[in-house]
């Protein structure tokens, strides 16, 4: 019924052919095959993803019911968070000669959703130039808080992005990593024994627990001349069975993750590196999680991290980090983003497989309680957050320590951020006691973030113009024309 209101809500007919083509070539299917399946002729469906037909309304559900996804997917209202970002950039100085309206950004949109995507791209990169510039001028400022790209993209910048572009979701990987999981029992056995027992008996390579000073610096190390994986006393059991699923993972299941990489063509041999370790790590989570087992008890224990962390024997960090990748088509989880935060406010690690805006340099924004939490660590503290395109996210965040050393040697402490779209809170039991709570306005980053009057922003936008008025104290030293 729900879904049906929402096509009644839609035009009676939909030109909406570039969605509909990046939906099939997601898929994976030619256009022969998809139109069998909707039950259209081949030429039809060509002539819709060429905008030279309307999608009716029922051709639209059907799509809908066939491939089980979110109607809003080939809404026309699907690629409004772009249109709302291209806006802003046009109401920008820099861009003041050019009297773009809304109408023609939507149109862009909407015909040529990767030209779109393209010029945010370029945008993205002339910012981080201007930033750079800035601070590079400023001789106080926080260089080292500060992610920059300069010329072609990085390593880092361009496997996040390979990331994203999956929803945090590698189903080839995911299914191998569950059919391992079921093979060595792990539902019933102790995890560490029978993994450790997997590399022994099929390659042959020996699982030793090390003392501290022997792998100084190190809490893992892998000699495959001598087969054998020498793990670090430091390292916590949780942190002991992923280290050996890793190496599982690029023993048994290489070729499958090589072959996801060359898919993704990326920039260069430091990428591909990169995005295989990610790979591995992401192998070794879903072997220790598997898909149906921490997505039914997710939804079953409202997504509680710490309670999904004794089943599992996992730590905090990959818990939350795992509910992020529950993406399978037809089976799918909450869309979580996820954030690690160390106390300098670095951000050293994020996933979203939805929509949540990321600072792509410098830290998280203040108003943020991730930050709030190393007050309390071990407790998780929830709140609803708001960006300035008024789209509200509810979010926890709770403060961990990760694996220390011996005396003298500090443990790490990063706070975990987790969170969704407010429309799904209802679904977590952290959300409990969260009716009638007014949500917390945060922006991205001081540095783009245009919110006037902020009592906690640290830097000026870069994309405005200062203003200064000596007769009058305002909250924030930063005043700026709209």
């Amino acid at each position: 019924m729900g879904m049906t209101n929402q096509a009644n809500r839609l035009n009676e007919k939909l030109l909406i052919g570039p969605r509909l083509r990046r939906l099939r070539q997601s898929l994976g299917l030619t256009q022969t095959a998809m139109a069998k399946e909707v039950g259209i002729s081949t030429s039809y469906l060509n002539l819709i993803e060429r905008n030279q037909r309307p999608m009716s309304a029922k051709v639209l559900l059907r799509v809908v019911d066939v491939y089980e996804i979110d109607i809003a997917t080939l809404s026309p209202h699907s690629d409004m968070q772009m249109v709302r970002e291209i806006r802003e950039i046009f109401k920008t100085p820099s861009y003041k000669e050019f009297p773009v309206s809304r109408t023609e950004i939507e149109d862009c949109v909407n015909a040529s959703p990767d030209f779109a995507r393209a010029f945010l791209s370029v945008h993205e990169r002339a910012e981080d130039l201007l930033v750079q510039n800035s601070l590079r001028d400023n001789p106080l400022a926080d260089r080292d808080n500060v992610e920059l790209r300069s010329g072609d993209i990085s390593a880092v910048d361009s496997v996040r992005r390979f990331i994203d572009e999956h929803s945090n979701y590698f189903d080839e990987v995911d299914r191998a990593a569950e059919r391992l999981s079921g093979e060595l029992g792990l539902s019933t056995r102790k995890p560490q024994t029978a993994l450790s027992d997997r590399l022994l008996s099929d390659h042959g390579i020996r699982v030793r627990i090390i003392p501290a000073d022997i792998l100084p610096g190190k809490l893992s190390a892998f000699d495959p001349h001598n087969k054998r994986l020498d793990l670090s006393e430091l390292m916590p059991q949780s942190g002991r069975r992923f280290q050996i699923g890793f190496h599982l993972a690029l023993l048994e299941h290489r070729h499958l993750i090589d072959a996801t990489i060359a898919k993704a063509l990326l920039p260069s041999k430091e990428a591909d590196d990169l995005a295989r370790v990610s790979l591995a790590n992401y192998f070794a989570a879903a072997t220790l999680m598997p898909y149906q087992r921490i997505l039914k008890a997710a939804e079953d224990d409202g997504y509680d991290i710490e309670l999904l962390s004794r089943r599992f024997d996992t730590s905090y960090e990959q818990t939350a980090h795992r509910l992020t990748t529950l993406q399978r088509r037809g089976n799918r989880g909450i869309a979580f983003f996820f954030v690690r935060v160390d106390m300098a406010g670095n951000v050293s690690k994020r996933f979203s497989g939805g929509q949540f805006h990321f600072s792509r340099y410098g830290g998280a924004c203040p108003l943020w309680n991730i930050h709030a939490c190393f007050k309390t660590p071990g407790e998780t503290l929830p709140q609803i957050i708001e960006m300035p395109d008024s789209v509200q996210y509810f979010s926890v965040a709770r403060a961990v320590l990760r694996p220390g050393g011996a005396h003298g040697q500090r443990a790490q402490m990063v706070a975990i951020g987790l969170g969704c779209e407010l429309k799904n809170a209802d679904k977590l039991v952290y959300a409990q006691d969260m009716q009638g709570v007014e949500p917390t306005p945060i922006g991205v980053n001081c540095y783009v973030c245009e919110r006037q009057a902020c009592r906690s922003r640290a830097h000026a936008p870069i994309n405005r113009k200062l203003q200064f008025d000596e007769r009058s104290r305002g909250q924030s030293i930063f005043k700026f024309e709209d």
